[in-house]
């Protein structure tokens, strides 16, 4: 396996083969050799993402290696003899057993309550309480008073909010304004834009205008509660008992994308009827383009310069648009023949820039087709993301019998609480 290093100089590489490549096509370029060349570059750009997407992971894992080394040396210094009796300390305190190893067991072996040890049902009754988590129990099935079950191990709650942060930008903090509550009431939001009132100059023993012209104005918006779920995944007896150790990661993965996928969608192009009111719908005209399907250097400008300079100097503001849309702003030069578009370093932990600005790519995002808005501009911290609670994860044991059954449901809410603050591109 490549090390970071390795893969961050080949990222490098391929940066500095993409732009040769477009470089080598001049005004008296022949269609065929453009033709060429351009796909040279798309071809080298698709490796650099699976590149760049490599170096993410790398990273992951040499942090997860590092975590795990640093709980085996936490393990080594508990269980280290306890004085010159060569007792061990761990052994004196009595192995007090893990709450993951106790929930396999409930499910993989059917067992009920009753054939767990006092202290197994003890150490499985208290991972449903947390303080951090909303837990739901399993939906009883005939007459079995041990249907009900008790929750998954924290990890994999954990895991679901890292996947769907992952798999779509709308639901992380680093990109819009995410606060959580732990109900689902409705909340009216106070809205104000005061960006274009000014004060007036004042002369000498004249009485100021008391007109009402320069009152504030508030509005009001309100962030419900729109829950989706997974739907019921099913996994076998043999994985959950012999798989122990990554099963969290699996389906973490798997249920965080499913949720992933229909949060990011909804908080992105949702109609806000029933749905959330997604950034796009929310955002405001900033610039029509003059083509169908491409935009130019001087129309993002002009979409930049759409949205006023108070936002445009907040900590959220970036582009966003799809990875198809991405792949053809990268080929746009400025007036000097420099690209627009800057790779960043993803190991030195600096982003990507488009004009200067970060951007964040969404595949939830439109493509660029006529009348669509396939590139927003602007303040994503103006965007605000309601999560009620955290997701909830349920078990199935006797109706799969003898495999098992898990889902997970989750509940949102999105809004753009000044809409001048985000402007969108729409195609001709």
């Amino acid at each position: 396996m490549s090390t970071i290093k390795e893969l961050n100089d080949k990222r490098q590489k391929l940066v500095v083969d993409a732009r040769a490549a477009l470089d080598e096509i001049k005004k008296n370029t022949d269609e065929a050799r453009a033709a060429e060349l351009e796909a040279r570059h798309d071809t080298i750009m698709a490796d650099f993402d699976k590149v760049e997407a490599l170096i993410v992971r790398e990273q992951k894992v040499a942090d997860a290696e590092k975590r795990l080394a640093e709980r085996a040396e936490e393990e080594r210094k508990r269980q280290r003899p306890n004085g010159d009796d060569g007792q061990i300390r761990g052994a004196d305190e009595g192995a007090k057993p893990e709450y993951r190893t106790v929930f396999y067991k409930y499910l993989a072996s059917g067992a009920s309550l009753d054939e767990l040890s006092g202290e197994e049902r003890a150490v499985l009754k208290a991972g449903v309480v947390h303080d951090a988590e909303k837990r739901v129990q399993v939906s009883t099935q005939g007459t079995s008073t041990t249907a009900g079950g008790y929750t998954v191990p924290v990890e994999l709650s954990n895991q679901i909010i890292k996947s769907m942060a992952a798999w779509g930008p709308m639901y992380s903090d680093d990109v819009a304004n995410v606060f959580s509550t732990s109900t689902g009431v409705t909340i009216k939001i106070p809205t104000v834009n005061d960006t274009a009132v000014t004060a007036e100059q004042h002369s000498e023993g004249t009485a100021m205008t008391d007109d009402n012209g320069k009152d504030v104005t508030f509005g009001q918006k309100s962030l419900e509660s729109y829950g989706y779920d997974t739907e019921w995944v099913k996994f076998s007896l043999e994985l959950a008992r012999d798989s122990i150790f990554n099963m969290e990661s699996l389906l973490g993965e798997l249920l965080g994308e499913r949720l992933g996928r229909i949060a990011n969608k909804q908080l992105t192009t949702g109609d806000g009827t029933g749905d959330p009111n997604g950034v796009v719908t929310a955002s405001s005209l900033g610039k029509t383009a003059a083509a169908v399907a491409a935009v130019t250097y001087d129309e993002l400008i002009d979409l930049i310069h759409s949205v006023d300079p108070a936002y445009r100097q907040s900590p959220k503001v970036r582009f966003m648009f799809n990875d198809l849309t991405l792949a053809g702003l990268r080929k746009i030069k400025d007036g000097d023949g420099k690209y627009i578009w800057t790779a960043g370093d993803v190991q030195g932990g600096v982003p990507g820039t488009l004009l200067g600005y970060r951007y964040s790519v969404n595949q939830a995002m439109p493509a660029q087709t006529t009348g669509l808005k396939p590139i927003l501009f602007g303040d994503f911290g103006k965007y605000w993301v309601r999560k009620v609670g955290s997701p909830m994860i349920g078990v199935k044991r006797e109706q799969y019998w003898p495999d098992l059954g898990i889902a997970g449901l989750v509940y949102l809410d999105g809004e753009l609480a000044d809409t001048a603050a985000i402007k969108h591109l729409i195609q001709a």
